[in-house]
């Protein structure tokens, strides 16, 4: 029972990590282009930035999920109930 929750917390971190990395890269990337963008095109400007922000609103949406998905398998994690039914079964 101890290997699956020790597993379950090395998953969940990793979740966590690769999906903040994942939207900081996303976000850099994206900021850069708008960057390029307004630079190149000025009166574009206000168009590509509310096309960014719905970008970003996306991105943040994708961290939240994993998020989200992390904490369940933290605090009602179904591998336990699944390990004790084999174990008592």
């Amino acid at each position: 029972m101890e290997q699956v929750i020790g597993s379950t917390a090395i998953a969940v971190s990793i979740l966590i990590g690769l999906g903040a990395l994942g939207v900081g890269v996303g976000m850099g990337l994206l900021g850069g282009r708008f960057l390029e963008g307004a630079a190149r095109q000025p009166e574009l400007a206000p168009m590509l930035q509310v096309k960014m922000f719905i970008v970003v609103a996306l991105l943040d949406a994708v961290a939240m999920i994993g998020v989200g998905i992390a904490l369940f398998f933290t605090f009602a994690n179904p591998f336990i109930g699944q390990l004790q039914n084999a174990l008592a079964g």
